[in-house]
Parts: C-alpha cells; structure tokens; sequence
C-alpha cells in the first residue's frame, strides 16, 4: 500500500498536465473539425501525433517498479480512437506503443500493444456510437475495462509470469484509477463543451428567428414618408426604435375616407417576442375595426378593447394615443388610452402638453367606453406623439431623460418639418443615454398641418368677403 500511494500521485500529476493541453486542444479550429466530422487527412494525421505524443508522456512522466513502468500511455490512443476513428486511435497508438517497445523490460511487448488496442478500442466505440460521446460514466467504464485487459496482456505474454503477477498486483490499482480519473475529467471536458456549442448553436439560431421576426415586426409599420405624397395640407412623419431585436411599440396611419386621416401610437406591455405578438395582433384589429363613413373613434376603440380583451390569458395590455384629423379643418377627434400625453408644437413657438383624459389602456377590461376629446391643429402646428422609452431613456448615471427635457429639446422646433422634430428628438436621446443600453423602444410620431391650408382659407375667406372678388 506504500508503494500504491505515491504511484497513483505521479500518475495523478501526468493525468494532470494531459489533460490541461487536452482542454486547449478542445478549443482549437482543429477540434470544431472533428465534432463536425470535417476532418482532412491532415487533420487525422495531426491527431495521429498529437495523442501519440500523449501517449509518449505517459510513459515518460510513469512511475518506474519492479522492472516495469506504471503509466497512463493507454489514455492519449483512447481518448483518440473515441474522438477521431479507429484511423486515429490506432496510428497514436503505434505512436505509444512503440516508444513503450523501445524502453525494454521484461513487460515492453505487453504494454507496447496495449497502447494499440486501447487505440482501436475507442475508434470500435466511435463507429458503434457513430460519433456521439458515451457520457463521463460511460468512458470511465471503458477505461477501466481497456486497463484490466492491459493488465490480463501483461500477465500472460511476459515473463517471468510470477513477476508480472507481483507487477499487476503492485500497479493495478492506481493505473486503473489514474486512466479512470483522466478520462473521466477528459468526459467533463467533453460534455462541458458540447453543452456549450449546443446553447451556441441555440442562440444563433434564436438570433437568427428574432431578426426575422424583426425584419416582420418592421415590416407591419409604415415606413413611406411622405405617407401621401399627393396631399400636401399635413405632413407626417414617424420612427420605431426596439430596444431588443423585437419590441412591443407600434405607430400606423392612413386614411378612411377621402380626407379623414387616421392615425395611432402604442406601448405593450413587456419586452420582446410576446409584446411584438401583441404589438402585431393590435395594429391588425385596429385596422379591421375601422369603418368608412362618420363611425366615432370612441366605438371604434371600444370594440378594439373588447376583442384584445378576448382570452387575453397572458394579462398584456397596449397604452395607445390615436385620433382622426380631418385634413380640411385641423380638427382632431383623438382618444388617450393610457398613454403618455403628447405635446403640441404651436405656430407660434409655444410647447406644452396636452391635457388629456387618460383612460384605461386596452386589454384590460373588457366593458370600458373610451372618452373622445377634441383640438384643433392651426397651420404650422405639429402634434407630436412619443412612447416613455423617450421620456425614461436612461444614461450610465440611471437617470431620465424627463419630459423636461423632451420640452426643451422641441423648443424653437415650430418652424422645422415632421422629419427634422422626430430626428432631432432621437438625437437627444442618444445623446442623453450615450453609454448605456436602451431599456425599452423609443417610438415617435409627428403630425404637422402645413402652413398651405392657412393660404387656401385665407383666399377662401377673402373670396367670400371681398365682393370685387364675385
């Protein structure tokens, strides 16, 4: 027992060293081949000397007694054959077992081919397994079995027979736990990685559903500006920004009707696929529930509530701001569901909120009549609508980006286009949260009535008054 204990440490401490190399090896261009049975000849033959000079250092770094050497030689050509085919296992092998040959002693023909059929061994494994790893309990049961059989070899081809009797029963134990233990930790390497290219593979393939699931969800907004190239008493202007690939903020406009101009925000509740689904889902029934004609936009966004409502298991909700601009007038026909109040940019220069009735956002209850209320845009007015991934952007110091500061940077804006508001909002805001990853979608819409309507009432009005103009 005296002499098992320091033998068993000095294999121990090969095993060790083997199995550091074997770990970077597993990271290698070379290793992504083998999994990926993509291996050249070159490759094969690279192994072939790489597990050889494994085998090579567990002779050298073994433990010398009774004429013998008690080693792990046998654990490059396994581990080889289990990893590349019998090709590979049996050329380490050779490798192995002739360096062993070379040595002498009285065993040096016993354990020069053990290194051999260990080879072989794992490569039989690799075809019966077509490739797939037996699990660390597996392997270490393979191991022992490969060792036991080296030791039945030595016993009965060496001689003298009652030496080799003394040498198996001296070394049986720790070769056979130190080939267990190594390629037991060699198993954990391999799971270990395996694991992980599995959750890599998963994730690009997650990465790449959610892109297309991004190019759909971008596909659904309106992204033509401007939206009627052939009307020009308003102009519009809007941009979605999800936080993650794909995100729960929406905004949609057209007409219904020949000059009733619809047109909406919207925030889900959540992140990612699930507020997308909804996001979508929203946007859809909107749309069917829109009707031609004078149907008030308080019907029409109760019907929409009541079927969002409808096996809604999940609880979500959507805030939204929509409204009907009657492009003639600037009168605006809007409903607030639970959204952030939007801000009105006057002719004049002024900036403020409007003061709306929240209400309830939709999906939450299913029997809630929306309240309308009503403005009127002046030419050169311009109503911009926005998500609170505006007003709560953050910067690395975690504060806001305020609506303080979404009235300062409109400030002077009176005189810009629907384009310029909107891209000079989000340039504040990247600016403000420089640094820092967005925490929610940054969605905006700008609706501005254009200065031509003033003209074209203006003449109306003087044609009206003006009797010479009769």
């Amino acid at each position: 027992m005296q002499s098992v204990i320091p033998t068993l440490l000095s294999l121990i401490n090969s095993v060790a060293v083997i199995i550091v190399v074997a770990y970077f090896i597993t990271r290698s261009p070379l290793f992504n081949r083998v999994l990926e049975k993509s291996m050249t000849w070159k490759d094969q033959f690279l192994m072939v000397l790489i597990f050889g000079i494994f085998s090579i250092y567990g002779t050298l770094g073994g433990f010398p007694i009774l004429g013998g050497i008690a080693s792990i030689r046998d654990l490059g050509p396994a581990v080889a054959g289990l990893l590349a085919g019998p090709l590979v296992g049996l050329g380490a092998g050779i490798i192995g077992g002739v360096h062993r040959y070379l040595q002498g002693g009285f065993t040096a023909l016993a354990c020069g081919i053990a290194p051999i059929m260990a080879g072989l061994a794992g490569g039989a494994l690799y075809l019966l397994r077509r490739n797939r790893f037996l699990g660390i309990g597996r392997a270490v049961l393979f191991m022992i079995c490969v060792e036991l059989l080296h030791m039945a070899i030595v016993i009965a081809i060496s001689q003298p027979r009652e030496q080799a009797i003394t040498l198996v029963e001296s070394t049986v134990f720790p070769i056979v736990a130190a080939n267990a233990i190594g390629i037991g930790i060699y198993g954990y390497i391999m799971i270990n990685l395996l694991k992980e290219r599995s959750l890599e593979k998963a994730k690009l393939t997650m990465e790449g559903e959610l892109s297309v699931a991004r190019e759909i969800q971008m596909s659904l907004v309106p992204k033509t500006f401007p939206p009627v190239p052939v009307r020009e008493e308003f102009s519009l202007y809007a941009t979605l920004e999800p936080a993650k690939e794909v995100g729960g903020d929406l905004y949609d406009f057209y007409f219904v009707g020949d000059n009733r101009f619809f047109f909406m925000i919207g925030d889900v509740s959540g992140k990612g696929v699930p507020a997308a689904l909804f996001m979508a889902v929203t946007r859809t029934v909107m749309k069917a529930k829109m009707q031609p004609g004078d149907v008030g936009l308080g019907l029409i966004v109760s019907n929409v509530n009541k079927t969002l409502c409808e096996g809604n298991d999940a609880s979500m909700f959507v805030t939204a701001f929509c409204g009907f601009l009657d492009i003639t007038t600037g009168d605006v026909t809007y409903i607030n569901a639970g959204h952030n109040p939007p801000v009105i940019v006057k002719t004049d220069g002024s900036v403020s909120f409007l003061k709306v009735t929240a209400n309830v956002p939709l999906g939450v209850m299913d029997d809630m009549n929306y309240e309308e209320g009503k403005l009127c845009l002046e030419p050169g007015d311009t109503l911009v609508l926005y998500t609170d991934g505006v007003t709560e952007a953050m910067n690395r110091q975690k504060d806001f980006f305020t609506e303080a500061r979404l009235l300062h940077v409109l400030d002077g804006t009176n005189r810009a286009s629907a384009q310029s508001v909107v891209e000079k909002i989000i340039a504040a805001v990247h600016q403000f949260a420089a640094g820092s990853n967005p925490a929610d979608d940054i969605t905006l819409l700008a609706l501005k009535m254009e200065p031509l309507i003033s003209r074209k009432k203006e003449g109306l009005l003087k044609g009206r008054s003006d009797p010479a103009a009769k």
